[in-house]
């Protein structure tokens, strides 16, 4: 099965604006995305933006980039703009990264691609197990319920995602920024409106749900931040500083 990745990215970020092209060891936040992705080796990579500033960042890293439409309400809305613009024939898998995690783990994306194939799961995303309680009352971070017990051996259903949750509760993980989905899946997608749920929450996953697509999650080796603040941007950076 052939897989394309997409990064959808802009600059109009609320909380922090401008954050793609903000650098770490002399590199864009995207492009060190992009750099990841194309490392991951599970086919073309290509980055997805509504803003020239961003393609040219791209592309003068050696990176692949397409201008979509400012008017975009979501990621996966701008992702599959650029999946049209593009019009390859043979995709069978799209896969979503987001363009604000530049920490996340390379395997965690060649394992979500593998279960997709292997199950042959319309939509699927990742999720890590819980270790910092900080991470229940971030509202910054997206939290996963699954039907059973995540682990290295299954791709369980996911049954809600939010952003406050009751840390007691059974089977809540830290959901990852990347999404996996059949191409007929998400042609699907876009063409439902945002649902109630989706924007009072202001995850675009509940739209899947609330239409009745299955989202199976695959389990993630580390819990990969994202970048929604300075504070989280001050964070990566001095990780990612100290790695090299």
């Amino acid at each position: 099965m052939n897989t394309l990745v997409i990064i959808p990215s802009r600059l109009s970020a609320s909380r922090l604006p401008g954050k793609p092209l903000l650098k770490i060891n002399g590199l864009s936040i995207i492009s060190h995305v992009f750099r990841k992705a194309e490392e991951a080796n599970i086919g073309e990579v290509i980055v997805a933006a509504e803003d020239s500033e961003i393609v040219n960042d791209v592309k003068q890293n050696g990176g692949q980039a397409i201008l979509t439409s400012k008017k975009h309400k979501t990621g996966t809305d701008r992702i599959f703009e650029a999946l049209q613009k593009i019009k390859k024939t043979n995709i069978d898998l799209v896969m979503n990264l987001q363009g604000d995690e530049p920490l996340i783990d390379i395997d965690d994306i060649k394992n979500l691609n593998n279960l997709m194939i292997k199950n042959q799961s319309k939509l699927g995303t990742s999720a890590s197990i819980i270790v910092d309680k900080k991470i229940y009352e971030d509202k910054n971070a997206v939290k996963v319920l699954t039907k059973k017990k995540l682990d290295n051996t299954n791709f369980p259903e996911a049954t809600n995602f939010m952003r406050e949750v009751d840390e007691q509760s059974e089977n809540i993980y830290h959901h990852l920024g990347i999404y996996c989905y059949q191409k007929s899946t998400l042609e699907n997608f876009v063409s439902f409106n945002q649902s109630n749920n989706e924007l009072k929450n202001k995850l675009e996953q509940l739209r899947a749900l609330d239409n009745n697509i299955k989202i199976n999650v695959a389990h993630a080796v580390s819990s990969s931040i994202g970048v929604d603040t300075k504070e989280d941007f001050v964070a990566i950076k001095k990780i990612m500083e100290y790695k090299t």
